[in-house]
């Protein structure tokens, strides 16, 4: 490769900037409003039975409140789904960079209801407000790592697509920080919780007038081949974009010689189908793993394990710091160790790790030691996960799908990740409820299955053009 070439697959000033305006206002939202409502639960359930004892006269029992508490946390995730289910179309119309700018009006209506919420005594314009945010997460998580994907060199893709992960952890962090109750998450000031996102709004807003659209689209979908080379020579900060633009109108040609794609192709098409089928596997992977039951009640298990005081709350941010650092790592490790590599390694680790915290959330009340074995087999599983399962699968899917059937993929994917999300938020608590630690079980079981999922059908995408990946299964 020649000298030039090689500049162009380095990081430069222009791509960390549009690097930092896509995921840091996408990623933030996703993140942020997943793990805001964990640490200050008890604050927010106590706020929904006076709200609903102030609108319908009575106080809920314990059952009725877990429900609507379920459903408050849950509802993110139906909005989720819609967000993924509009991701191909919106991508198409607008735009990777497009869709990511106009998202940002989603914000700024979810964040009206959110805030109003407790001044107008309404637990209904709360769970709006919830919704609403999920379409908007729902959408970033199909168009971040889409564009992230499109905007960056071959031999950077993993490292620059798991940064929107990256964001989500800190996010999740800030989350649980603001939440504690001396600092935001009390009866006084809970709801700025909520206003907070506003701001990474207004920053991604601002930043992406900035930044070029995604040179892909611009030759794939809109079929300006002198936009998309200025946008190459913006991103790579150099007038030698030959290779790339080469390599992109070869692509685009061999995408132009197929038949229009239609959602029905997805599955009638053995090179579209079987990718399909790991897109959607590895979307489900990342949810039944069990991370989110880690991270929504995170402090509730903590709890359970015998952990007093605000012990339970402070190991809780400490999962959000070990998540942060080694998502931090994995940008490193996802190009030297590979995809596949890192997926094994997680989910065979997650299915030994959760094995064995079911086990010691059992027998917890019987030694004083066990609820510290908690934290360390939670602190385990969260390197596990952030190494593999946690970035991945967000960009693994723009990987093996060509432009042409890319924003279909991911709006199938995206949407099985929001769903299974919903599902797990939903019914965890019933289920812990009903058979207590043994409810990592399950997930062990699902862990094992996906690790022999990977083994034989994941492939390796690292340092791999998009046709020699899809090469694979013409």
């Amino acid at each position: 490769m020649p000298a030039e070439d090689d500049k162009s697959q380095k990081f430069n000033v222009k791509l960390i900037f549009a690097i930092i305006a896509a995921a840091l206002g996408s990623g933030f939202q996703h993140g942020y409003h997943t793990g805001v409502i964990n640490v200050p639960q008890e604050v927010l359930k106590e706020w929904l039975n006076e709200t609903y004892q102030s609108s319908y006269g009575s106080y809920m029992d314990t059952s009725t409140l877990n429900l609507l508490w379920g459903l408050t946390t849950s509802i993110m995730n139906v909005g989720g789904t819609i967000g993924g289910l509009i991701v191909g179309v919106t991508a198409n119309k607008l735009g990777p960079k497009g869709g990511l700018f106009f998202n940002n009006f989603l914000v700024l209506v979810a964040t009206i209801f959110m805030g109003i919420a407790k001044p107008i005594t309404s637990l209904e314009v709360m769970i709006v407000g919830r919704f609403f945010i999920g379409i908007n997460c729902g959408l970033n998580a199909g168009l971040c790592p889409m564009y992230l994907s499109e905007v960056s060199p071959v031999s950077l893709r993993g490292a620059v697509s798991s940064v929107y992960q990256l964001v989500i952890t800190i996010s999740i962090l800030i989350a649980q920080i603001v939440g504690l109750h001396y600092v935001l998450g009390n009866h006084t000031y809970w709801p700025y919780i909520f206003i907070l996102p506003i701001f990474f709004a207004i920053f991604q807003v601002i930043t992406l007038l900035f930044c070029t659209e995604s040179p892909r689209y611009l030759i794939g979908v809109k079929g300006n081949e002198q936009k998309a080379e200025q946008s190459l020579k913006f991103l790579r900060m150099s007038d030698d974009v030959s290779a790339d633009m080469t390599l992109m109108k070869s692509e685009d040609a061999a995408v132009k010689a197929l038949p229009k794609i239609t959602l029905s192709d997805m599955y009638k098409t053995r090179q579209l189908r079987i990718p399909l089928i790991i897109a959607v596997v590895i979307m489900l992977a990342q949810q039944f793993s069990g991370i989110n039951a880690v991270i929504f009640y995170s402090t509730d298990t903590f709890e359970k394990a015998g952990l007093k005081g605000d012990n339970p709350k402070y190991a809780t941010i400490g999962i959000g710091v070990v998540n942060v650092l080694m998502t931090i790592v994995s940008l490193y490790l996802v190009e030297v160790a590979g995809r596949k590599t890192l997926l094994l390694i997680g989910f065979g680790g997650m299915a030994i790790d959760t094995l064995l915290l079911s086990l010691t959330l059992y027998f917890a009340d019987q030694n004083d030691f066990l609820p510290w074995v908690c934290i360390i087999l939670t602190f385990i599983y969260i390197i596990l996960f952030a190494a593999g399962a946690g970035s991945i699968p967000w960009f693994l899917v723009t990987e093996i799908f060509n432009q042409a059937a890319r924003p279909t993929a991911v709006s199938l994917a995206v949407p099985t990740n929001w769903i299974a999300n919903f599902i797990v938020t939903l019914t965890f608590p019933s289920i812990e409820a009903l058979i207590g630690p043994f409810v990592f079980l399950i997930f062990v079981a699902l862990d094992v299955v996906f690790f022999l999922f990977i083994l034989k059908f994941v492939p390796e995408t690292k340092n791999r053009t998009i046709d020699d990946i899809i090469s694979e299964w013409k």
